[in-house]
């Protein structure tokens, strides 16, 4: 018989090889799991693939990750994926609203073997079919931050989460955070390049709605230049052949980026459309102002200089809704265009004034956007509509296009290093 020094013994050393056979145990499946995620070429593949395992190592009805919204740690969490284990039937389990908040605050293991009797949480799981009994929870954290919750469902068998349970899927939720997140972070990285291409068609469509050359006018010169403070912008200009006249057009869309240049689209081509039915500079106007409010948000509005050239006559019909006063210098003298009315699509409808005047030789037109005049330098001190008058009497002998590159070369001089916080347009006519 054995003595009891000799069963003493025997009981450690069996102790021993459980738990020797529980360690190799345990990092066969980290090894699996490690090796299994490691494959995974996407970010949901190699969520699936960590719950998968969660499910089958752990012998647990169900496994989730939640991951949170954004990179806001106070955002709500949402389920990204689930594993039921095939044998079960029930409806997807979801934590509850108490549980949530304390993984977030404390991001620390929740495990729970007795929902029912927990004193910490009035619903811990909720659930419209079937019965949780226990649960298990895990941050995903990375770097510090928390990324998302690693959770299980209902214990296979009546010793509930163990220890080793808790251990094992805490090393799994630390191992499985930095692929989730290196994934993460090179989707966003296709999709941020994806958004860049995408700008880059914008801008390429922008300019090509923009007009290639000027018009030939017999008696005048024209020409007209627009930066974006984006790679698509608000900001648009245009001339063309109305008849027996030529239309002149200078715009300015609130507001900058993608929304603003498919706005600016809309109103080219809505002004474009109008003049095909109407004669009379007032009645596009109107008449585009009815239609760009149906379509247009409240908080959007656009700002329209348009003008209707006779070159025969040598007489401007303009309108001017809430732009900037075109400069117009005559004689040395200097006359705003200001008479039309408000900006369009802020009223259904409104009535707008036109003006008519007579062009002589010399005179020069300059239509200009705000982003002239409010460009800033890192003082934050304006350029002005009293530097821009000042530049076009000085240059005002210039040829269109020349008086252009010295506006814009004048004006960068002006904010030096300053980014461009609104886009630039200008459009200048000089009658021969």
């Amino acid at each position: 018989m054995m003595s009891e020094t000799e069963k003493a013994k025997l009981k450690r050393l069996e102790a021993e090889n459980h738990r020797l056979r529980s360690a190799v145990e345990e990092l066969s499946i980290l090894n699996e799991v490690a090796t299994t995620v490691s494959s995974a070429n996407s970010l949901g593949n190699i969520v699936e693939l960590v719950v998968q395992k969660c499910v089958k190592h752990l012998s647990v009805e169900q496994a989730a990750v939640l991951m949170l919204g954004d990179k806001d740690e106070a955002a709500a969490l949402h389920t990204m994926v689930r594993k039921v284990q095939a044998d079960i039937t029930t409806n997807p389990y979801r934590l509850g609203d108490q549980v949530i908040g304390w993984m977030i605050k404390n991001q620390a293991p929740l495990v729970i073997n007795d929902v029912a009797t927990d004193e910490r949480f009035h619903s811990p799981t909720l659930q419209p079919d079937g019965v949780v009994t226990s649960l298990m929870c895990v941050p995903l954290r990375q770097k510090g931050r928390l990324l998302g919750v690693l959770s299980a469902f209902n214990k296979r068998g009546s010793e509930g989460f163990t220890e080793s349970d808790q251990r094992l899927l805490t090393i799994i939720a630390a191992q499985s955070a930095q692929v989730i997140e290196n994934a993460r972070l090179g989707e966003e990285e296709k999709a941020l390049q994806l958004m860049q291409q995408e700008l880059r068609m914008a801008h390429g469509i922008q300019l090509k709605l923009l007009p290639k050359e000027p018009p030939s006018i017999p008696g005048f010169q024209i020409a007209g230049r627009s930066l974006a403070a984006r790679n698509v912008g608000g900001d648009y200009y245009d001339f063309y052949r109305s008849g027996d006249n030529y239309a002149i057009c200078l715009g300015d869309v609130s507001g900058k980026g993608m929304p603003a240049a498919l706005l600016m689209a809309c109103v080219q081509a809505t002004i474009r459309g109008q003049t095909l039915v109407e004669s009379s500079v007032a009645n596009c106007l109107e008449r585009s102002n009815r239609l760009l409010y149906e379509i247009t948000e409240s908080d959007k509005f656009v700002t329209l200089f348009f003008a209707l050239l006779d070159p025969v006559a040598r007489r401007l019909c303009y309108s001017n809704a809430g732009h900037n006063p075109p400069i117009l210098l005559s004689d040395k003298q200097v006359l705003p265009l200001d008479v039309g009315g408000p900006v369009l699509s802020i009223l259904p409808a409104c009535p707008y004034e036109e003006a008519q005047l007579d062009l002589h030789s010399g005179d020069l037109l300059v239509i200009y956007s705000d982003g002239f005049s409010e460009a800033m330098n890192r003082r934050f001190e304006e350029f002005g509509e009293g530097r821009l008058l000042e530049l076009v009497k000085k240059h005002g002998d210039l040829s269109p296009d020349a008086l252009i590159e010295e506006a814009f070369k004048i004006v960068k001089q002006h904010t030096g290093d300053a980014p461009q916080t609104d886009d630039m347009t200008i459009v200048v006519v000089k009658v021969e």
